[in-house]
């Protein structure tokens, strides 16, 4: 997997954002492990075909055997043709999810050992877990100057790995956690409560849903391997606080400086109006925005959300927050369009070195 070795040395923007990030809980104290314990997380991560029959089992029996021992919900998203990663989601107490992460890495280990050169087993007594993390919060699970990523690792004497880039039509990213089975469990329990202390960046991640993608978006083009190209997902992923649950709260915005938003949220009839900031980076926002406010404006009205645009940095990392407004429906499609531009703009720029030479 290509990606970046989680160890002090990493960008000084991602440090810097960790270190603004402190663990603290409610009324500016820290929070105690019981609370943490209590506390109520949705973590998903991304197993192949293969690992995914180990953690169902023969019948299901595997991970309603989980369920029962942990207290967690947990499940396996559906099989999507010609596309061999799935999606784990657990939701329960953070103990739980601890605990249920610790019990999978244990079923991989014996169900499914990772071969290496000559089908030797690789590592033996340990498996990658990739979880999926959103990229707003990676901040405070690296911490300042990575020491809180060396922590963790330390702790849990597992090997972390995150991703450089966010998965395709989500602003999800992978964190592959590598050790044993005890060390994984320690390691979730570490991240759980990063992400229990930074709760609220996690509103409005947009959920990674294995699809088959094709270049361009054009009916009947074949599937592109890597990030060469994504066309449209079939629906709209979900949103919310991190989970592949909705009903996910609306949250006021952190600073109400921004630009222009444009008229009035379309809200179908029963519809809550939902606020929903996410973080775009400051080399991206002048693609977004468009000549003129062209392409936002678009968006906008394609979409029928409000969209507001910071006009300054909301920390050292230079990203800039949007902050959008209206229905579900409104703020789902805002969304995908927004990540959709990026994603063209991505493939934009990685094709110039090419168009140079």
């Amino acid at each position: 997997m290509s990606g970046e070795d989680l160890s002090p040395g990493m960008d000084s923007g991602v440090d810097q954002l960790g270190d603004k990030l402190g663990n603290m809980g409610v009324d500016d104290r820290p929070r105690t492990e019981e609370e943490y314990a209590q506390s109520q997380l949705t973590l998903r991560a991304i197993v192949t075909s293969k690992e995914a029959g180990v953690i169902i089992g023969k019948a299901g029996q595997n991970v309603a055997d989980l369920r029962d021992k942990t207290g967690v919900r947990a499940g396996v998203s559906k099989v999507v043709p010609g596309v061999h990663d799935r999606v784990l989601t657990v939701t329960g107490h953070l103990t739980g999810i601890s605990e249920a992460y610790g019990l999978v890495a244990d079923g991989l280990v014996k169900g499914a050992p990772q071969m290496g050169m000559g089908g030797v087993v690789a590592n033996p007594n340990t498996h990658p877990i990739r979880l999926l993390i959103s990229h707003n919060q990676m901040g405070t699970i690296i911490g300042r100057q990575g020491q809180k990523i060396k922590q963790i690792q330390d702790a849990s004497g597992v090997r972390m790995v995150a991703q450089k880039e966010m998965l395709p039509q989500s602003t999800e990213r992978i964190v592959e956690v590598q050790g044993t089975p005890d060390g994984v469990q320690k390691a979730v329990w570490e991240i759980g409560k990063c992400l229990i202390d930074d709760e609220q960046r996690g509103y409005g991640t947009v959920l990674y849903s294995p699809a088959v993608r094709v270049q361009g978006g054009a009916p009947g083009a074949p599937p592109v391997n890597g990030n060469a190209g994504y066309g449209a997902p079939r629906s709209f992923n979900r949103t919310g606080n991190g989970a592949d649950f909705t009903g996910a709260p609306s949250y006021a915005p952190r600073r109400s400086v921004g630009a222009e938003s444009g008229p009035p949220p379309v809200v179908e009839e029963g519809e809550d109006i939902q606020t929903q900031n996410i973080s775009i980076p400051a080399d991206m926002v002048g693609c977004i925005i468009g000549r003129g406010g062209s392409k936002i404006s678009e968006i906008r009205k394609s979409s029928g959300a409000r969209i507001s645009i910071a006009k300054a940095p909301h920390d050292e990392t230079g990203e800039r927050m949007f902050t959008i407004t209206g229905g579900p429906g409104a703020n789902e499609k805002a969304l995908y369009l927004l990540y959709e531009n990026l994603e063209a703009e991505k493939m934009r720029r990685s094709q110039i070195p090419e168009a140079a030479a």
